[in-house]
């Protein structure tokens, strides 16, 4: 199927900006293909690279005790709450990957109090959904409610940063209609091809 990506114009890899056209040569060689959210932003490059750089700060860092698959898991939960496909899609298929769980995905975004995960992940989802759809109500028992499954203040505010993060990246990708890539669906279900 050849349905377009975003509702607005997808710019050719060749006509953007060296800096943004490297980073998304760089992804390509890595995943074997592009992800559609890199093109699909890119029509506006200095929001693009402010995306970007956000992204980069709240999930490529290596301090805190959150985990590449915990923050994923915090994403496809906030995705999932959001009704974005393409970031349940694209996350829940990284997170399958990080995890090594082929259902982890599925199950977390249903329902992460029914999924294959421990009790410190279900207390920093049921956290990260609350600051999702409630976080007026926020309060200290749920600080203490972390803290008590070993998150620190700086874990909490990575928690609730990657959920604010993903709800605008969840309202864009359903704004612009994002259409996920094919070849997530079956990321870290299927063992890879050898070539």
């Amino acid at each position: 199927m050849n349905a377009p990506i975003s509702r607005w114009p997808v710019p050719e890899l060749s006509d953007l900006p060296e800096d943004m056209r490297t980073r998304i040569l760089e992804v390509q060689a890595k995943a074997g293909f592009v992800p559609n959210v890199f093109l699909a932003l890119a029509h506006r490059p200095a929001e693009w690279r402010a995306f970007m750089a956000y992204h980069d700060a709240l999930l490529l860092k290596d301090t805190g005790t959150l985990t590449k698959g915990d923050r994923e898991m915090i994403i496809v939960a906030t995705s999932a709450v959001n009704h974005c496909l393409y970031c349940v899609v694209a996350h829940g298929a990284i997170l399958r990957v990080y995890e090594k769980k082929p259902l982890v995905a599925d199950q977390v975004a249903v329902n992460h109090r029914k999924a294959d995960i421990t009790p410190r992940q279900r207390a920093m989802l049921d956290f990260a959904l609350k600051v999702c759809s409630a976080s007026h109500e926020i309060e200290e028992a749920d600080f203490e409610r972390l803290r008590a499954h070993g998150f620190g203040d700086e874990d909490i505010w990575d928690i609730g940063a990657i959920t604010a993060f993903f709800g605008l990246s969840n309202r864009m990708a359903n704004l612009s209609g994002m259409r996920p890539n094919d070849e997530f669906y079956l990321m870290g279900r299927v063992p890879r091809s050898r070539a």
